[in-house]
């Protein structure tokens, strides 16, 4: 391999091609390259613009909470500690990792509800986590003020590292195995071939020459959407103003002493040199420039001093530590980070370019995150695909519109806030909204619906009676809005209900090999007549769920996916990908082309029959039937289908059409008693019926038989599937975790997901979904329980146990279940 070109100013040569080209500097960009080379990937190329950790890096906090509120993140972070306490032995450089432990402290009884469940979640993912009392809480952080706390957890295992040495050491370790790391070069453009009509990444162009690469990752900080851009990528991030203060020398304070977080006072405290770093999370932040708009150089600089936007902090911190009245202050650090939309990092590789990978927008997680995340990303580089759940980060969750910098900027001033803000049950956003409406939003407005948000779409979550305002009062125990949901329950399960279920993502696929391309992807069968409407999974190479869908066979070359409104481009990614080989199937994305809505419940058929002439009895149109019919003025594609667990068509209107179809449902309608309904009872509803969700119970680390979803897989026949292999094996092994359904014995107990599971005392696993079951009078859930000594789960097992499930800290005992909690025999969807 040819290694000639130009010098940089550290006089490290620029070869001209690298098998993997990373581009960024900072601790995420050494940490990819150190676990590409640890894979044995040795020709790694690492371009930083300035010096290593020059960027945001080097002014980060440094702190190294492992708990995180996810499974997948907790693990992702308790990596990143135990790679930082074993540099030091591999490279003979330090991270500066240091175990002190940590204290979160409550002010109020909501907050300490939070830290319960914190505390359960610790003990679902095996961490160590004490509930402790505020006398409790100033043993262990002696200076602090306690008499306004209610109580706090103690983290033992949370610690700090020093973010410039841990970068360095990382870099160190990559140069150990043959990575070349170049300073003072700057990425100014990218280069991307045609691969047959799909867009691949064939290196970078810097100041300084050229470079092929097979492979580009992009780890660039908050200046990570320009250099995508350079590429055609979307990466959606946006820089804020962050801050905190560093203290002279305090007494008391000593390297060991532990981190301290305060969130209801939106600070935290950790030691440095003898004294404190004081920073914080205010309740709105303050943008910084435009992604396109950062000054070059930006190299270990700051930003202006903002003691005025500080004073919320200092004011809190005040309160926190007294002490802090006599200590001189060091100085005030302004450092810009880069945020996402929702407050995730961004990991993986771009669907509009092959090859070319992110790792970016880490929201001042990057230092805990770093060892983790870089491991992530490169074993998906080494392999191919992810080789765990990594959906919550994954970065086609976002679409291209989530790209634009005005509402980037408007939204980052409320995301920042929202990392010590109460992380309440169905918690929205506020900011930069409405965003994608349906065609009937208006009339959704005008009947008093509250929205949410998915995917950008504004959604109904109910809809308010006459008198009442459709807000939210977010709470842990039984919100102000739970007596509307449960009347559209109980609409549903007797009369009937229209739900504006528009954002659901809608594709076609089309052409001669559209068929054969299905077979490989679905689970199940889809070779099926036309007008046929199939339940399949779509799985990856491991046997574990990428996608749930319906398939509807519209024509002998044509068939209609419908997927959940969130995984639009995640979707489309991973089946563009996976066809076979050869196949020249076209995927069209028709999301925006056709509004959908369900008309749910025992008098659907009535409702329907008094705008059509078609059949729609039993025999004349059954169950997983797709047709064009009449109604109204319209001609609409009517799927008799059900989320709910009752008789019910999803209606596929064309979006002129829109309006008046969804004005005829209502005015016709009234004769029946229908109603509205909102996300929030189709959730209740389709919990009841056991009825999973991908995201919760249909995950990549999750597979059909965990799922208990072997009846949507071809595994009688010879017609081979994409996953295939690994389901048939773990069929075999049997599963070392199941899905149950449950409902709460108590009406009392308020359950939103998250709950930790108890089967016979002992941890069993965690709820994934739970609502309130209008029908059963109860909370009702999904869960995914396991063997605490591993072992297979059969019906027995999961048949025999006596099960609780920790509410805030309070134990109440459930009922479980293999089967429907409501209608097991599906009688009702007839």
């Amino acid at each position: 391999m040819t290694q000639e070109a130009n010098q940089d100013t550290t006089g490290t040569a620029l070869p001209t091609r690298a098998q993997v080209v990373v581009i960024g500097g900072g601790v995420i960009g050494t940490s990819v390259a150190y676990h590409l080379t640890k894979l044995g990937y040795t020709d790694v190329l690492l371009i930083e613009q300035g010096r290593l950790s020059s960027g945001t890096t080097w002014h980060a906090a440094g702190l190294v909470g492992q708990l995180r509120a996810s499974e997948g993140g907790t693990r992702l972070v308790q990596y990143s500690t135990q790679l930082y306490t074993e540099l030091e032995a591999e490279t003979g450089l330090t991270a500066g990792y240091r175990q002190c432990g940590g204290v979160i402290v409550a002010r109020t009884e909501d907050r300490m509800t939070q830290l319960r469940r914190t505390a359960a979640n610790a003990a679902a993912f095996d961490l160590e986590c004490e509930l402790i009392t505020p006398e409790q809480a100033l043993e262990h952080y002696p200076m602090m003020r306690i008499d306004d706390l209610v109580g706090a957890i103690w983290l033992p295992a949370d610690g700090r590292a020093n973010p410039t040495d841990l970068t360095l050491a990382l870099a160190k370790g990559a140069r150990l195995r043959g990575a070349r790391i170049v300073e003072r070069t700057r990425v100014i453009g990218t280069t991307v071939a045609d691969d047959g009509g799909r867009r691949r990444v064939v290196g970078v162009r810097t100041d300084a020459g050229d470079v092929e690469a097979e492979i580009v990752v992009n780890c660039g900080g908050q200046w990570a959407k320009q250099l995508a851009a350079m590429a055609g990528v979307n990466v959606p991030l946006h820089s804020a103003e962050h801050f905190y203060v560093v203290t002279e020398a305090v007494q008391g304070v000593h390297p060991d002493l532990p981190i301290l977080r305060d969130p209801d006072g939106y600070t935290y405290f950790k030691e440095e040199v003898g004294g404190l770093v004081i920073g914080g999370f205010e309740p709105e932040a303050k943008p910084w420039v435009g992604p396109d708009q950062i000054p070059y150089p930006f190299e270990f600089q700051l930003l202006e001093e903002d003691w005025d936007h500080f004073q919320i902090l200092m004011d809190n911190a005040l309160l926190r530590i007294p002490v802090l009245e006599q200590t001189g202050l060091k100085k005030l650090y302004n450092g810009p980070e880069s945020f996402t939309p929702d407050n995730q990092f961004i990991l993986g590789e771009a669907p509009e370019c092959a090859d070319y990978f992110v790792a970016a927008g880490f929201n001042s997680v990057g230092i805990a995150s770093a060892g983790g995340a870089g491991r992530a990303l490169a074993e998906w580089i080494v392999g191919g695909a992810p080789t765990s759940d990594l959906t919550g980060v994954d970065i086609r969750r976002f679409a291209p519109f989530n790209g634009n910098n005005r509402w980037l900027h408007d939204r980052v001033a409320e995301v920042l806030g929202v990392h010590y803000e109460i992380p309440w049950p169905n918690r929205e956003l506020t900011t930069a909204r409405p965003f994608r409406r349906s065609p009937v939003h208006h009339l959704l407005v005008a009947a008093k619906a509250n929205f949410g948000s998915r995917m950008g779409w504004e959604r109904a979550n109910f809809f308010a009676p006459a008198g009442e305002p459709p807000v939210i009062e977010y709470c842990w125990g039984k919100p102000n809005w739970l007596p509307w949901s449960a009347a559209e329950q109980a609409s549903t399960r007797t009369g009937v209900t229209v739900f504006d279920q528009t954002s659901f993502s809608k594709y076609l696929m089309v052409g001669p090999d559209a068929e054969a391309a299905l077979q490989w992807l679905c689970t199940a069968d889809v070779a099926v007549d036309v007008g046929r409407t199939v339940y399949t999974g779509m799985l990856n190479a491991r046997g574990t769920y990428e996608a749930d869908v319906t398939v509807t066979r519209t024509a002998r070359d044509e068939f209609l996916i419908v997927s959940s409104a969130a995984t639009t481009e995640r979707d489309k990614d991973h089946i563009v990908k996976n066809r076979p080989p050869g196949n020249t199937a076209a995927l069209v994305d028709v999301t925006s082309a056709m509004a959908v809505f369900g008309v749910m419940g025992p008098r659907s058929r009535d409702l329907l029959a008094s705008l059509s002439d078609a059949d729609l009895s039993d025999d004349g149109f059954p169950f997983g039937t797709s047709r064009l019919i009449s109604l109204g003025y319209s001609t609409v594609r009517a799927t008799r289908i059900t989320y709910v667990g009752e008789l019910g068509w999803e209606l596929y209107v064309p979006t002129e059409f829109a309006v008046g179809v969804y004005e005829d449902l209502m005015t016709a309608g009234a004769a029946f008693g229908v109603a509205r309904g909102g996300y929030y009872a189709i959730e209740s509803l389709r919990l009841e019926k056991g009825y999973r969700a991908f995201g919760r119970e249909l995950t990549p680390g999750d597979g059909p038989v965990e799922a208990g979803l072997l009846f949507a897989c071809k595994l009688t026949g010879d017609v081979d599937f994409l996953g295939r292999t690994a389901v048939e094996k773990a069929r075999s092994d049997g599963p070392r975790r199941r899905v149950v359904g449950f409902q709460v014995d108590s009406p009392e107990a308020m359950l939103w997901g998250g709950e930790l599971v108890l089967r016979n005392g002992r941890v069993a696993g965690q709820v994934t979904s739970a609502a309130w079951g209008e029908t059963t009078g109860a909370c009702v859930g999904l869960a995914y329980v396991r063997s605490a000594d591993g072992e297979p789960i059969d019906a027995t097992w999961i048949d025999t146990g006596s099960y609780e499930v920790n509410v805030g800290g309070t134990p109440y005992p459930i009922t479980v279940s293999r089967k429907a909690i409501y209608d097991p025999g599906n009688t009702r969807i007839r």
